[in-house]
C-alpha cells in the first residue's frame, strides 16, 4: 500500500509561493459492469502479456534438490494488521511442508517509507535481506544499484518456473507492473485499488437508475445530490451531497487517466499537459458548483452512511469498515464500487506490493549455517517460497483474510461463500481485466506525492479554475527538483 506522504505542507508552501507568482505573469478504457451468474463472479481472464524475449532462459537453473537442504532466507516487508496475520501464517506453513527442508524468517518494517529506508541502507552491508515484498517504484531504485535479481530465469525455469497457463492465470495488470526494460524485477505481492463508492439506493431516489459511467453523468449525479441538501431551510448543509473530495495521489492519478491523460511522456514524469488540465478543471468545477464538498470528518464514510454525499472514495481494503459504518447508523442502502468515470470511459489503478528478489551477498547471508556461500541455491529458495505464496489456495486465503484483489483468477472458484458474503468485493474483482498499474518509474516514489499535494493546494486554497495550468507547471519544476537532488 502507499507510503506517507512526504511533508506535504512543505510541498503547499512552496505552491502558494510560486503559483500567485507566475498568475501575476502574463483516452480511457470503458469498463463495463462485471457480469455475474447464480450469485458467483464471471471474470473473462485477459491473457497475460508474455514478453517476447522472456520465455526462454538463456540457461538452465542448475541447482539439485538436495543443494536446497537447510538453506536459510530472509524476508522483509511492511504487512500489517490482516495482511502480516496471514502472511505469518503462510510463511509458518511454508517452513514446515516444504520438501527442501528451506526455513524463512521475517522482519517487519514499520511502513513501506520505512522498508525503503532499511533496505537502501543494508544493500551496503552484508546483512540485507534475500527478498523483499516492496513497492514496484521502490525496486527500481535498488535496481538501477544493480541490487535486484532479473527473476525471468526463475519464472520460465522448465524445473522451477511457473507454466504458461500459471502466467496468465495472473492479472495482466498485476505482472506487467514489474516487467521493465527486458526484465522481471518482482511479482505481485498484494495488490488492491482505489473506487469510487456509491450509494444506488439514494440515487435511484434521486431518479437516476445506472450508475454514470462518464464525467457528464457523474457531474449530473452529483449535483443533484446537493440540489436535494439544498430543498431545506438550512443553509448550513447547503454543501452536502455529490462528492467527498479526496487528493490521495492514486485517486488524482485514475481522474487523471479517465480523461486521457496520465503523468508520463517521453519517459519522464510531466504533469503539465492539456488533458490533466482538463481532468482537474472538471473536478474543481464540481466544487465550484457544491457539487464536491470537502469533509472536515476524519472518517469520510460517516458522512456516506448519513447521505451528505453520493460518492465518496476509498480502497478496496476499506469496504468492510464502510459497510460496519452503514450498519452502525442503521442504513440499509445499496451501495456499490465504481472506476473513475472520464469523458468517453473510465479508468482504476491497482497498487500495491511485489516480492523483489535481491542479489545474494559474497558472504553468504541467508545461506545455512557453516557452509560459506551459496547465493545461486539462497535466491532460488527465496523464489520457491514466492511461487508457493501465489498458489491458488494461498491467494484464497489471502483474499478472505485481507478482502483484497486476487493476484490469481484460478482463486475466485475458491473463495465459495466469498463472493456472496461481500458483494462489493464482487463486483470490484470484475473491474480487474480493465484495470492499469502504477507508472513504472523509480520518480514516482516522489512524484506522487507531489500530485496529491498539488490536488490539495487546488482545493485547500479555493484556486481559481484558469489558474490551474500554473500549477501544474509548479509540479513538474518540483519533480525536476527532486529528480536533481
Amino acid at each position: 500500500m502507499p507510503a506517507p506522504r512526504l511533508v506535504p505542507l512543505a510541498y503547499l508552501t512552496l505552491l502558494v509561493t510560486l503559483v500567485f507568482a507566475a498568475c501575476g505573469q502574463a483516452t480511457a478504457t470503458v469498463a463495463p459492469a462485471p457480469a455475474s451468474t447464480s450469485g458467483r463472479l464471471t471474470v473473462t481472464p485477459s491473457v497475460t502479456p508474455v514478453p517476447a524475449a522472456a520465455p526462454t532462459p538463456a540457461q538452465r537453473i542448475e541447482v539439485t534438490p538436495d543443494a536446497l537442504r537447510g538453506i536459510r532466507i530472509q524476508v522483509w516487508h511492511a504487512f500489517s494488521g490482516p495482511a502480516a496475520n496471514v502472511f505469518t501464517n503462510q510463511l509458518a506453513q511454508f517452513n514446515t511442508i516444504n520438501q527442501w527442508g528451506i526455513v524463512v524468517y521475517q522482519t517487519q518494517q514499520g511502513n513501506y517509507a520505512d522498508l525503503f529506508d532499511s533496505v537502501d541502507t543494508a544493500l551496503t552491508s552484508t546483512q540485507r535481506p534475500d527478498l523483499v515484498a516492496a513497492l514496484p517504484e521502490q525496486a527500481l531504485i535498488w535496481a538501477a544499484k544493480g541490487a535486484v535479481v532479473d527473476l525471468n530465469p526463475y519464472v520460465y525455469d522448465p524445473a522451477w518456473g511457473l507454466t504458461a497457463s500459471e502466467i496468465a492465470d495472473i492479472p495482466s495488470a498485476f505482472w506487467m507492473q514489474d516487467w521493465v526494460d527486458g526484465q522481471q524485477l518482482g511479482v505481485p505481492a498484494q495488490r488492491s485499488a482505489r473506487f469510487l463508492f456509491y450509494n444506488q439506493t439514494w440515487a435511484r431516489e434521486l431518479g437516476f437508475d445506472s450508475t454514470p459511467a462518464t464525467a457528464d453523468e457523474f457531474r449530473q449525479q452529483a449535483c443533484a445530490a446537493n440540489q436535494y441538501w439544498r430543498k431545506d431551510s438550512d443553509k448550513t448543509n447547503d454543501g452536502y451531497g455529490g462528492w467527498i473530495v479526496s487528493s490521495q495521489p492514486d485517486t488524482v492519478l485514475s481522474w487523471l487517466l479517465a480523461f486521457g491523460g496520465g503523468v508520463i511522456k517521453d519517459g519522464n514524469i510531466q504533469f503539465a499537459t492539456a488533458a490533466n488540465q482538463l481532468a482537474l478543471e472538471f473536478l474543481k468545477g464540481l466544487y465550484d458548483e457544491n457539487c464536491a464538498w470537502i469533509s472536515t470528518e476524519p472518517n469520510p464514510y460517516v458522512s456516506f452512511a448519513r447521505r451528505s454525499a453520493l460518492f465518496v472514495t476509498g480502497d478496496l481494503a476499506e469496504a468492510p469498515r464502510l459497510a460496519r459504518t452503514l450498519t452502525r447508523l442503521g442504513n440499509s442502502d445499496e451501495w456499490t464500487v465504481l472506476p473513475f468515470p472520464g469523458k468517453n470511459g473510465t479508468a482504476l489503478v491497482t497498487s500495491g506490493s511485489s516480492y523483489t528478489l535481491l542479489q545474494s551477498t559474497p558472504d553468504g547471508v541467508g545461506a545455512a549455517e557453516g557452509t560459506g556461500t551459496f547465493s545461486a541455491q539462497t535466491q532460488l529458495a527465496a523464489w520457491l517460497f514466492v511461487r508457493w505464496l501465489l498458489s491458488p489456495e494461498n491467494q484464497a486465503k489471502w483474499v478472505e483474510a485481507t478482502g483484497l484483489l486476487p493476484l490469481r483468477f484460478s482463486a475466485l472458484d475458491l473463495l465459495g461463500q466469498y463472493h456472496t458474503d461481500h458483494p462489493q468485493w464482487h463486483i470490484a474483482v470484475g473491474y480487474i481485466p480493465e484495470a492499469q498499474g502504477r507508472p513504472q518509474l523509480a520518480a514516482w516514489r516522489k512524484a506522487q506525492h507531489i500530485l496529491g499535494d498539488g490536488a490539495e493546494f487546488i482545493f485547500r486554497t479555493n484556486l481559481a479554475v484558469e489558474k490551474i495550468p500554473s500549477v501544474l507547471n509548479e509540479m513538474d519544476a518540483m519533480v525536476e527538483e527532486l529528480s536533481n537532488e
